[in-house]
């Protein structure tokens, strides 16, 4: 009678544990069965604005994430879980030669290039920041120690920004919980050797990238919601970051809505409000995966995308219809003032198959891009066709 019982709990348990597993990870079927795409069949099926082609830019690049171009012209890639960044060599706009230049790191994500001294390369491991003088016969130096551990998020994303500082984001150690680290889900600044670390925002759960507006030199940062409140909650956001403001998580998400699924205290006062907490500057589809960020410059891109923003939706792994998997264009004024979201490359998700996940966007002046993508291990690159 006993040995029926456990049985029959059994059943129960594995079988409400299988609609869970299935109704918040089913989503990522596509990217377990999507076939594998010849390069030069990458881009057939990518649909773009009028005025507009892609083509492949370099490939062989296996989760190629983040990219900076140096004095020379020359890529320096990410490569976060081969545990390399590769130099991409350029001669007359080709690339020339690939060379994997620092080998056994620590999922290395962030990387940034020193404006007023553009030898000097800064990358971003799990657990720390190095520079390094490249060209040279150098060695990376640790200037910071970052948090490891504790698992959740794991890369580490970089920049300078308009004040000679490096900045860091520091993901969450969880889905939704309270830090025991008191460096989590934060963005961090330094001086350039590493001195003067200290935080910048906090209540971020994973904003992934962050980029500089140069109209007015405002932070603008993607963030990614949490997990497991359905397909279509919390948001994902863009953020004007702010020093000293905190944007609300565990407990806050988008428009200062309250998370009580996760937070079950009772407050005196609403606890998802200005001026304690800062909300979401743009809410974004849920489970898009937010991640590379760059403001449309004025030469030589159309007069209407002046000052717009493209955002890399990497795509969803745990929705049960799929989202992302495209680059979209949040419509801005000079003021930063938004409008609206349109799509701007969308196909990489198409009949139930996935052939890419865009990640990075670096946008220069002539109406040209470039795009990673780790999931096809290659580097787009989007330039303007003479129809416009």
């Amino acid at each position: 009678m006993l040995k029926k019982i456990f049985i029959t709990a059994m059943v129960i348990v594995l079988s409400v544990a299988f609609y869970v597993v299935w109704d918040n990870f089913k989503g990522i079927a596509p990217l377990i069965t999507s076939p594998e795409i010849p390069a030069d069949e990458l881009t057939e099926g990518l649909s773009l604005p009028q005025g507009f082609g892609i083509e492949v830019f370099t490939e062989n690049l296996p989760g190629v994430r983040v990219m900076v171009q140096d004095s020379f012209g020359n890529f320096w890639l990410s490569r976060t879980k081969e545990g390399v960044v590769t130099l991409i060599t350029i001669e007359d706009g080709e690339v020339v030669h690939t060379d994997d230049v620092f080998r056994n790191l620590n999922n290395p994500h962030g990387l940034a290039i020193d404006p007023q001294d553009p030898f000097n390369l800064y990358v971003a491991e799990t657990d720390k920041v190095s520079r390094i003088r490249i060209y040279s016969e150098g060695r990376l130096e640790k200037i910071a120690d970052l948090p490891t551990g504790g698992g959740g998020h794991f890369t580490r994303t970089l920049a300078f920004g308009p004040d000679d500082r490096l900045y860091v984001s520091i993901g969450s150690s969880c889905n939704v919980c309270e830090e025991g680290d008191s460096r989590r889900a934060k963005i961090f600044s330094m001086n350039k050797d590493g001195n003067d670390f200290r935080e910048h925002a906090s209540g971020l759960r994973n904003a992934v990238f962050f980029t500089w507006s140069y109209v007015d030199g405002r932070m603008w940062a993607t963030e990614m919601g949490r997990d497991r409140l359905g397909d279509d909650l919390p948001p994902d956001e863009i953020n004007i970051i702010e020093e000293g403001r905190n944007y609300g998580w565990p407990i806050c998400y988008g428009k200062n809505i309250h998370d009580t699924d996760f937070d079950k205290n009772t407050y005196i006062r609403n606890p998802c409000m200005e001026p304690f907490e800062k909300a979401s500057y743009i809410d974004l589809q849920a489970h898009s995966a937010p991640l590379g960020l760059a403001f449309i410059p004025e030469e030589g891109w159309p007069e209407e995308y002046w000052y717009d923003l493209l955002v890399a939706y990497h795509g969803s792994w745990n929705r049960s219809v799929p989202t992302g998997y495209k680059i979209v264009r949040l419509e801005l004024d000079a003021e930063g003032n938004y409008s609206g979201t349109e799509d701007f490359i969308t196909g990489w998700f198409k009949d139930g198959e996935v052939s890419g996940r865009p990640v990075d966007i670096l946008i220069q002046p002539g109406g040209v891009a470039y795009i990673t993508d780790d999931y096809a291990g290659v580097i787009y690159r989007l330039f303007r066709t003479e129809e416009i």
